[in-house]
């Protein structure tokens, strides 16, 4: 099984056009394609990357925001330097990562988020895709903030349990959000891109997005027999005689 994934990793089109490009890995043709739908990084832009390792899609956001740009990019993972990016090393869902971002930003707003960030797999996909799941809700919580108006964010995802509830607690805060499938994404794969346009600061939240995101898929796994029982009232309409 695994001679077979290596051998099919070797004939990936998307590894030999990376390479001969000088991108880093496949998946920098994944924001490419993403970037030609939906044209969500432009010239002098400040992009985040988070999850940037091995740093293919620094590379892209380098390229897109030109010399007055700005990208900044972290990873648990230490890459090899992107000319024309800053790259950190650190938790994004820790403080003293998020005070070291702030801190390059130096009160400038965020244009575009990029997220090609993954946990660590443990082989139970239900535990995998929770994990995975809140850790989106970890990113939109610290991120949001920071974000311009009309900015994007953009983070890959799992279809599967939770993605639904994912989407219903972002929604709120962008005018579009889409769900999008690369054509360099692996055929086998589940993930798909969420990408969310056109940011409104004035929405107000009360709570964290990972609160109503937790909340929102407990009531889908848990629901009590009250709310069943309305669900069901509510879905029948009165009509009229005519």
């Amino acid at each position: 099984m695994a001679d077979h994934w290596i051998e099919n990793h070797k004939r990936d089109s998307w590894r030999r056009q990376a390479k001969s490009s000088g991108y880093r890995a496949r998946s920098a043709f994944k924001l490419l394609q993403i970037q030609e739908k939906f044209k969500l990084i432009r010239e002098g832009d400040v992009v985040l990357d988070v999850g940037c390792h091995p740093g293919g899609w620094a590379q892209v956001a380098v390229e897109l925001t030109g010399e007055d740009g700005v990208v900044i990019g972290v990873d648990l993972e230490p890459c090899q330097p992107v000319e024309g990016a800053l790259l950190l090393v650190g938790d994004i869902t820790e403080s003293s990562t998020q005070e070291r971002i702030l801190e390059e930003l130096n009160k400038r707003v965020i244009n575009t988020i990029v997220s090609d960030i993954s946990p660590d797999i443990t082989g139970n996909w239900d535990v995998d895709q929770a994990i995975a799941m809140t850790l989106v809700a970890d990113v939109l919580d610290f991120s949001l903030d920071l974000l311009c108006k009309g900015g994007s964010f953009t983070s890959k995802v799992f279809q599967g349990v939770g993605i639904e509830e994912l989407i219903t607690s972002v929604k709120p805060y962008f005018s579009e959000i889409k769900r999008f499938s690369p054509m360099a994404s692996r055929n086998s794969s589940s993930e798909v891109y969420l990408v969310c346009r056109n940011y409104m600061p004035w929405v107000k939240r009360d709570t964290s997005i990972r609160q109503t995101y937790e909340s929102l898929l407990d009531l889908k796994l848990n629901p009590n027999e009250e709310e069943v029982e309305q669900k069901v009232f509510t879905s029948f309409k009165v009509r009229k005689k005519k």
